[in-house]
């Protein structure tokens, strides 16, 4: 990785850019990652370098770490500004000046645009001659159904190699998502228990309070689906179900992925169900008429020799009981018991190992233990970690902060291919083509009641009956 980068921010006055990507290019410089790091900020807004400064100071106010007022003045000194409406060559002649400036570097662009304008980006790019020796980050969804990701990734390669290109997923780049590498492969314990023999069920459930928030016109063409479960959920059932890669490096950990993605089963249209929340349409640019679902869950199978027979369950939705981002391991119960009925076996349900995905980066593993005392009554206890108990838990990157690192640093490990893209889309065509009703729920609840008979006889691991261990007074 060269010492100078400079990375070209298309959509720089968007939402993606205020809340994550200018804090986070701000940490990197100020952690000392990316200390001589240059930024073009670019967008259709009619804008001079000093109003976008300005603009970038107050995002990095409202949502970014707090920084010393030298530190933000320093950063703002980094930034240019060039209008897209302008034309490939003003474009061409800002990077110049830059280059110019700071000799030789690496160059990253990263398109934080919707996905239909991000060919047209591509090809502002290759005007502009600025593809060769740069990389570039694409923001999802890729493409929205089999035949158009094929098309988008046919119009990417005809100007960038597939080496050039980085298909972002945040989910991937937060902590606890690298934890599970490190679960399964660091520790003799678990590995040898990851497979069909002792795990009865998966759940990977990432619910969300939060309503559309002004991205309703977006939304009402794309659906929890498309959203959600492509471009997330599914990468995330890939890290949790994948053979060990025969190095941790990005190529290896792809190879095996790809594997994960050829063995599941085409998605059963009978095996989703489908959900829209009450009032969502009178949301603005929604029809009143709307099909698209806000809520989505579904039964996922993997035809291996690992995970045959071993449903893995997916949820997601907006507009949900709670926001979470949880992965939720079942294992298989005892074949008989030898306690008496009224000990509490079997009360909790089974054994769960749990991920949680959000910012607080926490783990537990329920299991029964003996409740203190006469007889022999049984608790179901757990041990649990979380990040804020690290000594070194400062030092950790947010999600968009890791991507972008990995991303100048040419680490592909994180990001999808496009092999793996179009296979999932292959896999999801039997529902596109064929998809169940949507059903009514109710805001603030976890979705139609006909999430109870996809997942039966099981039950849902969320809503939890047991909280998180809180931090103490001193954060531990």
């Amino acid at each position: 990785m060269s010492d100078t980068q400079l990375i070209v921010l298309f959509g720089a006055t968007g939402d993606l850019a205020r809340r994550k990507l200018l804090p986070g290019l701000l940490h990197l410089v100020s952690s000392g990652l990316v200390p001589d790091l240059r930024i073009i900020g670019a967008s259709l807004d009619e804008l001079d370098d000093e109003r976008f400064r300005e603009l970038a100071v107050a995002a990095v106010g409202d949502f970014g770490r707090r920084h010393p007022d030298e530190v933000v003045a320093d950063f703002a000194r980094r930034l240019r500004y060039v209008s897209t409406a302008h034309g490939p060559a003003e474009l061409a002649r800002v990077v110049g000046e830059v280059r110019e400036e700071i000799g030789p570097c690496g160059m990253l662009h990263y398109l934080s645009v919707p996905p239909k304008a991000a060919v047209d980006v591509v090809a502002t790019l290759r005007d502009a001659d600025l593809v060769e020796g740069s990389r570039i980050i694409m923001e999802k969804p890729f493409g929205m159904d089999a035949a158009s990701s094929r098309a988008l990734n046919a119009r990417l390669h005809a100007v960038f190699d597939e080496q050039q290109i980085f298909r972002i997923d945040h989910f991937l780049g937060k902590e606890a998502a690298l934890n599970i590498l490190a679960f399964r492969f660091a520790n003799g314990l678990f590995e040898p228990i990851w497979n069909r023999t002792f795990i009865d069920h998966v759940q990977i459930d990432v619910p969300e309070e939060l309503s559309l928030q002004g991205r309703s016109g977006f939304y009402e063409g794309t659906g929890a689906f498309r959203d959600m479960v492509v471009t997330h959920l599914f990468q995330v059932l890939a890290f949790m179900a994948m053979e060990p890669p025969t190095a941790l490096e990005a190529a290896a950990i792809s190879i095996e992925k790809n594997k994960v993605f050829r063995s599941m089963l085409p998605i059963n249209p009978a095996d989703v169900v489908r959900g829209q929340y009450i009032g969502y349409t009178d949301e603005p640019g929604v029809s009143a008429d709307s099909q698209t679902e806000t809520f989505v869950a579904l039964k996922v199978l993997i035809d291996n020799w690992r995970w045959a027979g071993v449903p893995f369950y997916l949820r997601t939705g907006k507009r949900m009981a709670e926001g979470a981002r949880i992965i939720s391991i079942a294992f298989r119960e005892p074949p008989k018991s030898m306690f008496p009925a009224d000990s509490g076996v079997g009360r909790h349900g089974p054994d769960h190992l749990t991920f949680d995905l959000a910012d607080s980066a926490r783990m537990s593993l329920s299991f029964y233990g003996k409740r203190p005392g006469p007889g022999l009554k049984l608790d179901k206890l757990s041990m649990q970690f979380a990040m804020h108990e690290v000594s070194d838990s400062r030092h950790v990157l947010e999600a968009y902060e890791r991507l972008i690192y990995d991303a100048m640093r040419g680490d592909r490990t994180l990001f999808t291919t496009a092999e793996g893209i179009e296979r999932l889309w292959d896999l999801s065509q039997p529902l596109l083509d064929d998809p169940p009703p949507v059903r009514p729920y109710a805001p603030g609840t976890w979705g139609p009641n006909a999430i109870h008979q996809l997942i039966a006889p099981h039950g849902w691991r969320l809503p939890f009956e047991r909280a998180w261990r809180a931090p103490n007074a001193h954060g531990q």
